[in-house]
């Protein structure tokens, strides 16, 4: 740390000459046809002296002599509705590069006047059959917000209704449903879990291959969602990666907690139609271990390392064709024999167990999009992901330290996937998209349990292959300007067991004027179940079966009504109020309160067999949202969510499931202070969260010492409520612009005031008595970039 620290001063007394100017260059495209727009008007707003220009024949535009820090841009067009971009980050280090979408006017520029600031409302997505439970982000609130450390997903969980899994790791709650739930989408491809040390039967882990730094605007969906996204029932993360530097080449280094790491984008070729980018990260922790250092993570020391690219070639005016690609490894060994519990281990482990584990994630897309007319376009898109992820665990004998094997997990996927998705636009009121998926996936899945002098217990060990098919179709009308419907019909078929679901969507928002809109959204959406539950197995006299096989897909019916005001310019409010209804919920074939709908609540397996589609769920509640956005260097977003999550087993008993934490509530808010006439910047920025207790399921003291492990109280399923989780986290950084590059420092100072928040609940067979384990404590979280 002391080294940090020391090299943190050395680059902030560094001496050099300030640039003035910066350039700003990107693509302006219809928003519903996805034709480039040439002519289109583009000004630096209250710029002296002024400074403006107008995209070519292919949507490009460039402006350059841009004064370095927070700006503004007007897009104007004939008969199109004025888009105004604000508040972009212009740095020494770094072009500005902007993908925009503009939507036509419904009435004509001399009958209408446009009022309404659509692109300071958050609810406008770049997905444009969007109108209900969907915001936009972009890079910039990835790193502003304290504690998100540059992560999507811990950023997403400031959002009304979503609750962070835990401390450890970035699975986040939607609306009380299951991680499970979620969909992970980049560029348009459908993705396996885009995190290290993600397991088979969860959607995060402790820290994102999803490097911020080629991240583009993207959209993220929490109910109700368009019909192009299907095989999901709580969220949707649609992940855009920005494109490289087509006019030079430019470059990024950063160090952090979560790894070093260096990038490095630009153009290829002469004739400058392709460009390039790519970014590697290596664990900072592994680098430490590699040199002796201990930082107060004990012996467990998480190793990983990934790589992030994408490669962008313009074949011609109408045609481009895009390479894009993540690949991550991680591994992480939990020694109980080497831990020293008189001194700080972050990561914690058990004293009793010699835990090692291995995963390794590829994701790898090809698209080709083609502009078939100034009203249609095309976009074609093959990929292939893999997953591997490798477990064994042995036991240590509290007697004499012997060691036994407990477990081995072996688990394997293989992923091909090929899409295609049609565009067309038949007037300012009216266009549609129309598109298919097919995957098929390959897998290996293994899990065996060992105990001394008995047979192997194998859960499963299964080899084979699925194809999973979908097709949407979904039309958007407005029938004025402030009044849009969107509706859309989706349809998935599993082959392996012949599960058919078709699906209904539909929404509409009228705004009645300049602040006040109301929305509305129906929809329905099945998921199939996590292929290892397909396959645990059923041993019988005659043979070994397969009785989840059959497993039809979960269901999810989603109702949800919201009203927006714009209070100003700056300022809204959000209200919205949620029924969601979950059927075909799979459930034991006799009474017990297991339901699948808790799965992904640890990180353990389901291992049940003869499942049926029997169980249901609701989930219903209410959320607030208060924004002021960006402007004079302030910002502020305070989150009230009320949650109300239960289901029903196969024994017909209510209960909580356990994402069920009543409430949620979340209070953000920064300040950007600039110091001197040279462009150096000083941001302050808090955050405090407070959500209700979970219910735990209690544990069954007597019944435990005589097992020697944890037995619970499965007729009293998370019954127990604990106390509610309270974090503060404060983070400082610093920008300061040199003659052509910008350096960054900051600082995360995360649960500042070291609350006990608790995490789970084991058995110690040594005291015989229930332990708290708790999440994470203070902990400080430094960063430098610097880029050039």
């Amino acid at each position: 740390m002391k080294r940090i620290v020391l090299f943190i001063l050395i680059a902030l007394c560094h001496i050099n000459t300030y640039a003035q100017t910066q350039s700003i260059t990107g693509n302006v495209y219809d928003e519903a046809s996805k034709a480039p727009l040439p002519g289109v008007t583009v000004v630096v707003v209250n710029s002296i002296p002024a400074l403006g220009t107008a995209t070519d024949d292919n949507g490009h535009f460039r402006i350059d002599s841009v004064k370095l820090g927070r700006v503004s841009l007007k897009f104007s067009y004939l008969s199109y509705e004025d888009q105004v971009v604000h508040d972009i980050v212009v740095t020494a280090g770094k072009e500005v590069n902007l993908n925009i979408n503009m939507q036509e006017a419904v009435h004509k520029l001399k009958e209408y006047t446009i009022s309404y600031d659509r692109s300071k409302d958050k609810n406008h997505t770049i997905n444009d059959m969007a109108l209900i439970s969907a915001r936009s982000f972009n890079v910039d609130e990835t790193k502003r917000y304290a504690g998100s450390l540059g992560d999507p997903s811990r950023m997403v969980a400031n959002f009304a209704g979503i609750v962070a899994g835990n401390d450890s790791r970035n699975d986040i709650v939607v609306r009380g449903n299951s991680p499970l739930g979620m969909l992970w989408r980049i560029e348009g491809m459908n993705v396996p879990n885009p995190n290290h040390f993600g397991t088979l039967n969860s959607t995060g882990g402790p820290v994102s291959m999803l490097n911020n730094n080629n991240i583009d605007k993207s959209d993220f969906f929490t109910g109700a969602f368009p019909a192009q996204y299907g095989n999901a029932m709580a969220g949707v993360f649609d992940m855009k990666l920005r494109n490289g530097n087509m006019n030079k080449g430019e470059y990024v280094a950063q160090i952090g907690f979560n790894g070093f790491e260096g990038g490095a984008e630009g153009p290829i070729g002469k004739k400058k139609q392709t460009s390039y980018l790519i970014n590697y990260r290596y664990s900072t922790l592994g680098v430490f271990k590699a040199l002796g250092l201990n930082l107060g993570t004990g012996t467990a020391v998480p190793v990983y390392q990934d790589a992030n690219y994408k490669l962008v070639s313009n074949l011609s005016k109408k045609s481009k064709l895009s390479f894009f690609g993540i690949l991550g490894d991680s591994k992480a060994d939990f020694l109980g024999k080497d831990i020293d519990t008189t001194k700080p281990d972050l990561y914690g482990g058990n004293i009793y167990q010699n835990q090692r584990s291995q995963f390794r994630s590829t994701i790898n897309g090809l698209i080709f999009d083609h502009q078939l007319s100034e009203r249609s376009s095309v976009k074609l898109i093959a990929g292939y992901t893999t997953t591997y992820q490798h477990f064994t665990n042995d036991s240590i004998s509290n007697i004499d330290a012997s060691t036994y094997p407990y477990q081995y997990v072996n688990f394997e996927t293989g992923k091909m996937s090929l899409q295609g998705t049609y565009s067309h636009k038949f007037s300012a009121k009216d266009n549609i998209q129309a598109g298919f998926f097919y995957e098929n996936t390959s897998f290996k899945t293994i899990y065996k349990e060992m105990h001394p002098g008995q047979p192997d217990k194998i859960y499963e060990d299964q080899t084979g292959s699925m194809g999973l098919e979908q097709a949407f179709v979904q039309w958007k009308h407005r029938f004025s300007q402030g009044l849009s419907v969107v509706t859309g019909l989706h349809a998935q078929l599993l082959d392996m067991n012949s599960s058919f679901a078709l699906e209904p969507r539909a929404a509409l928002r009228y705004s009645f004027n300049s602040r006040n809109a109301f929305n509305i959204g129906y929809g329905m959406h099945s998921q199939t179940q996590n292929v290892y539950n397909y396959f645990v197995r059923t041993p019988t006299p005659t043979g070994v079966l397969h009785t989840n096989q059959d497993l039809n897909f979960t269901r999810s019916q989603h109702v949800i009504a919201g009203y927006d005001y714009n209070i100003s310019s700056s300022m809204r409010v959000k209200l919205e109020a949620y029924y969601q209804m979950l059927d075909q919920v799979p459930v034991t074939n006799y009474a017990s309160s297991y339901s699948a709908l808790n799965s992904g609540a640890d990180f353990g397996l389901d291992n049940y067999d003869s499942l049926t589609n029997t169980g249901s769920g609701t989930n219903t509640g209410a959320e607030l949202t208060v924004e002021h956005f960006l402007k004079n260097g302030f910002y502020l977003l305070a989150t009230a969510s009320l949650i109300n999550s239960k289901y029903k087993g196969s024994d017909g008993v209510e209960r909580n499931t356990a994402f069920n934490t009543g409430h949620v509530v979340n209070l953000l808010a920064g300040k950007e202070f600039k110091l001197g006439k040279k462009g150096s910047v000083l941001a302050l920025n808090i955050k405090l969260s407070n959500i209700g207790g979970r219910y735990l399921t209690p544990i069954d003291t007597a019944a435990s010492r005589m097992q020697g492990s944890a037995v619970y109280q499965w007729d009293k399923a998370f019954s127990e409520k604990q106390k509610d989780y309270f974090r503060t986290d404060i983070k400082i950084a610093y920008r300061k612009e040199y003659k052509r590059s910008t350096l960054e420092v900051s600082i995360d100072l995360q649960n500042i005031t070291n609350n006990k928040n608790i995490f789970n609940q084991t058995y110690d067979k040594r005291t015989n008595r229930i332990v708290n384990n708790y999440q994470q404590g203070f902990f400080p979280v430094p960063l430098i970039r610097y880029t050039f």
